[in-house]
């Protein structure tokens, strides 16, 4: 089975929609597929939880279906996005000195794409 993580840094909600969008469709073919949100685009999170949000669908879908593997530790609390990573109850990753680590994935199998 073809396996791939996104690392999304933008908080740019035009790109994140291609995030979204891909790991959805990866997902529906019988990839497996995850996204982690790493640095800047952690601050995204709030945003794509208000209902409302254009993203909002999208984020929901993927959140239901599992595929959001996590929020980076370090970048959420340093930039104001905890309580939202938070209440949104994501999986804080932190297993490189506070901040998701690639490595385990690739070891895991995934091929690691960043956006």
């Amino acid at each position: 089975m073809q396996k791939s993580v996104l690392f999304a840094f933008r908080d740019d909600a035009m790109c994140f929609i291609h995030v979204l969008l891909t790991a959805l469709d990866m997902h529906a073919k019988g990839f497996e597929a995850g996204i982690v949100l790493e640095g800047a685009a952690t601050k995204l999170v709030a945003e794509l939880a208000t209902p409302g949000h254009a993203l909002n669908p999208l984020y929901a879908k993927a959140k239901a279906q599992g595929l959001i593997f996590g929020v980076c530790k370090a970048c959420s609390a340093k930039l104001g996005a905890l309580a939202a990573v938070q209440a949104e109850g994501l999986p804080l990753l932190d297993d490189m000195a506070g901040h998701p680590g690639m490595a385990g994935y690739l070891e895991r199998g995934f091929t690691v794409l960043t956006f």
